[in-house]
């Protein structure tokens, strides 16, 4: 268990229907520390690099043509086990394999329009975050709540 970053992003289809304000309000709840965020509408190439993994995939053009349909909400989140805590709050990639209660549990049916995108990896983490945001964009800071939400080592 170790505090590490998350890249989370909420895609067109979140930003749309207005749900940015409740998918940042579940990590907040959670306890995790916001660190960077930003509205963003990134280009093909961006997306492309982002999703370079799933470039072999059918719906690989699909994919960076609908991310390209509208504003992204892309964000860093910071805290203990923060990757892996991360994808459990979004649910399953088919949301209707995901978990009432999750993200995409209660705000999505396809996996095309599955509101969030999560790191996979603390690996992959990084690199997204590097891809999204330059390092003076990512804050450092303790939050008011650390003490009431971590266990003193």
């Amino acid at each position: 268990m170790s505090t590490e970053q998350t890249f989370i992003a909420v895609k067109p289809d979140g930003v749309q229907r207005g749900l940015v304000g409740d998918i940042i309000s579940r990590f907040e709840k959670r306890g995790y520390k916001l660190v960077a965020l930003k509205l963003v509408t990134p280009s093909k190439e961006h997306l492309e690099k982002h999703y370079a993994d799933l470039s072999e995939k059918p719906f690989f053009k699909g994919l960076v043509t609908y991310m390209l349909s509208g504003p992204i909400v892309a964000m860093v989140w910071e805290g203990r086990d923060a990757v892996k805590t991360g994808r459990t709050i979004l649910g399953a990639t088919n949301p209707l394999a995901s978990a009432p209660g999750t993200i995409r549990g209660d705000y999505a049916i396809d996996v095309g329009r599955n509101v969030c995108h999560g790191s996979d990896s603390v690996e992959n983490g990084k690199k997204e975050i590097a891809l999204w945001f330059k390092p003076e964009e990512v804050a450092s800071y303790k939050s008011a709540q650390f003490d009431w939400i971590y266990e003193k080592a």
